[in-house]
């Protein structure tokens, strides 16, 4: 269709430039604008949680919210189905008209972060663990009961629009969003191979963040090739695929996204920061929020990490002596004075996930246990805290999102991207593991002891 400028608004953003989407102004009176949507109190909660959970205390330019994120993967939705769709639609002839896919993908990456709470993934792991429940549930519970007419009512995006008898379903908005959970029969081919742009190698979602978060901490400004490694994809019968050509650029991408990890998402003192909340953010959230989101939906609208923030930091001043008590620890945290020091660290790769039950790392406890065994008597008592960081460059064929990327060479012809020589090179996963103490004053004997404990060989602290 001829752009429609009149219908057609523009974000600019510092990673992909202008966003189109669809305003108000223009449409008729039964179409639901992309604005409205945009606009909506649950999407503008998104401007209050910062898409860097804690590592915005330790980069001082990384201050972008979700919101920036959920835009830009939005953005990111209608590059790839204008590169995607013609391969979709070959291999899938039943799939919808591309106003229809690319609208649905479009507000899926839109929505895809709409259940977060305060401080992102902290939040699923510290409090929706407990109900069972994810952030992922919680968006998809959002999306069908207060968005669903909204998105129902969307018949166009700027580059193309949905066919006279064609209605987005919020169902399926919903389960894009999800992580995959098994076989789960009953979605149309063309859905099911749509959900690799969410849960995949390479997604509208990890594709935004790794050039979001490598531009605003100043990490890297291009971070990876998008337009080549776009390129190179398309859908197969089997689902998305890369030519041979493209899979050097994803590989940079897989090891700049890891990098990401290793440098800024897991920074020493960004999980020094996460040990110290997390010692007592049961029991602020007792103060603030109870129960299940899912059941207090209405109120969890007006819980973001804004009004977290806004709440903690009154209670050094209060009467009560618990908040007071806990007022004060998060004033401390706030003031980067959380009283754990990193003293030592190993990184290990992993080339499956057999390989990384079997490390001793698997326990944890056990190597501090040891640890305090070798330390001088005097040593053996001292307040010591362990953190085990853990990143997958690649789901591996056993865990739910993997299966869903493929590769094509013309010399031996298409098969799941996992089994490819070079991108096997790549680890399936590493892990970080520190041991922190309120001080630096004991390093030196805690890298002894857990030399000790793990043999010198894997001494992290010399120039290999």
């Amino acid at each position: 269709m001829t752009r429609d400028f009149t219908t057609e608004s523009l974000a600019y953003d510092p990673v992909h430039g202008y966003i189109p989407f669809v305003s108000r102004a223009g449409l008729p009176d039964d179409e639901v604008s992309e604005q409205e949507l945009i606009d909506h109190p649950w999407v503008q909660r998104m401007r209050n949680i910062h898409q860097l959970q804690t590592a915005w205390w330790v980069f001082p330019s990384a201050e972008h919210r979700r919101f920036q994120h959920v835009l830009g993967a939005m953005h990111l939705a209608s590059r790839v189905i204008a590169e995607w769709y013609d391969s979709l639609h070959e291999s899938c002839p039943q799939t919808p008209s591309r106003g229809y896919v690319e609208s649905l993908v479009r507000l899926a990456a839109l929505l895809h972060d709409v259940g977060h709470g305060p401080f992102g993934h902290f939040f699923d792991d510290h409090y929706l663990h407990q109900f069972d429940v994810t952030h992922e549930d919680i968006g998809a519970a959002i999306i069908e009961r207060d968005l669903g007419e909204l998105i129902r009512g969307i018949r166009r995006n700027p580059n193309s629009r949905l066919q006279p008898l064609e209605e987005l379903d919020p169902r399926q908005v919903a389960w894009l969003i999800r992580r995959p959970r098994g076989n789960e029969p009953g979605h149309p081919e063309w859905l099911r191979k749509l959900r690799a742009l969410f849960s995949g190698i390479y997604t509208v979602d990890n594709m935004d963040f790794v050039l979001r978060d490598a531009y605003m901490t100043g990490f890297n400004t291009r971070a990876f090739d998008l337009a080549r490694l776009l390129h190179y994809s398309f859908f197969s019968e089997q689902g998305l695929t890369i030519h041979v050509r493209g899979l050097p650029t994803l590989i940079h991408f897989i090891e700049t996204r890891a990098n990401l990890f290793r440098m800024v998402y897991f920074h020493r003192t960004v999980r020094a920061l996460d040990i110290a909340i997390e010692e007592i953010f049961a029991e602020t959230m007792s103060e603030l929020f109870t129960g299940n989101p899912l059941d207090h939906l209405d109120q969890y609208l007006h819980f973001h990490e804004s009004s977290f923030l806004v709440d903690i930091q009154r209670w050094s001043s209060f009467d009560s002596p618990k908040r007071r008590a806990l007022g004060e620890r998060w004033d401390a945290i706030l003031s980067r004075k959380s009283g754990w020091k990193m003293a030592c660290e190993r990184t290990l790769n992993f080339h499956s996930a057999h390989g990384e039950r079997l490390s001793i790392f698997s326990e944890p406890d056990l190597i501090l246990r040891r640890v305090r065994d070798r330390l001088p008597l005097a040593l053996r008592e001292m307040p010591l805290n362990i953190d085990v960081a853990k990143h997958y460059h690649r789901p591996s064929g056993r865990l739910p999102a993997g299966g869903q990327n493929f590769l094509f060479d013309p010399a031996d012809g298409l098969h799941e991207l996992q089994d490819d020589e070079l991108f096997r090179a790549i680890p399936t996963s590493f892990l970080i593991f520190r041991i922190y103490c309120p001080s630096h004053e004991h390093d030196a004997e805690l890298n002894l002891a857990l030399n000790s404990v793990l043999g010198d060989a894997m001494d992290a602290r010399t120039n290999m």
